[in-house]
């Protein structure tokens, strides 16, 4: 079984090699791996997908992880596929290479949650008088018709289930990590979430901001 662990590591030459080391004592065997954040205080967080053999639990990778001296493990979680950004150049070329905007749409939202390592997308609409859901990927949360009247998302942020009323209440469950970004030329809102988290970082919101630019730049 696949499983995508964060972990903070400190940034030195060789720390991720030794880790690497540490997890392959569990017969794991590492698909890919992506900077996430580096931080001021020298260390580093990386999202690395990773295959468990058959009968091996979750709980001796992070074991054999944080047996290494300033190492920590912040989230693990199953996760099919790897993380690889050029997954994004692929999704762009796809979206740009479709005949309806209704495709395009369908498309991006259902390739998001991989290019993004996040668990389920949503696209809302802001062109009528009340923002309606337009499509969602795979595992997000059923549309419960709820369609709130405004929707402040300016620019991509970290969204707070208990300070905004609009946020359905769906979508907060299992202490779900939220985020959005604007497609602003297409009056669209993008949402994402992460059950049980970990929480976005600010890395990430940025990140997500700047796909979406782009994605409003090539929707038709």
């Amino acid at each position: 079984m696949s499983y995508l662990i964060r972990v903070l590591i400190p940034d030195t030459p060789g720390s991720l090699g030794r880790l690497a080391d540490a997890i392959g004592t569990v017969d794991a065997n590492i698909v890919s791996v992506d900077v996430v954040e580096a931080f001021p205080d020298g260390t580093v967080m990386d999202d690395m997908v990773v295959d468990l053999p058959a009968g091996t639990m979750a709980d001796s990778l992070i074991s054999a992880a944080q047996a290494l001296e300033g190492v920590e493990v912040d989230s693990i979680r199953p996760f099919s596929g790897r993380v690889d950004r050029r997954g994004q150049i692929e999704m762009l070329a796809r979206v740009a290479g479709e005949s309806t905007r209704s495709r395009e749409l369908d498309h991006l939202v259902h390739r998001i949650p991989q290019v993004l390592t996040s668990a389920w997308a949503i696209l809302l609409d802001g062109n009528q008088p009340q923002f309606q859901r337009v499509t969602a990927s795979v595992a997000a949360p059923e549309d419960s018709g709820h369609q709130p009247d405004s929707v402040s998302i300016e620019h991509a942020r970290v969204l707070n289930p208990e300070s905004e009323s609009w946020i359905p209440e769906a979508w907060a469950l299992l202490d779900s990590s939220l985020a959005a970004a604007p497609l602003k030329r297409h009056g669209l809102v993008l949402v994402v979430g992460r059950p049980g988290g970990p929480d976005f970082l600010a890395s990430e919101v940025a990140h997500i901001g700047n796909l979406c630019e782009i994605l409003d730049a090539v929707l038709s």
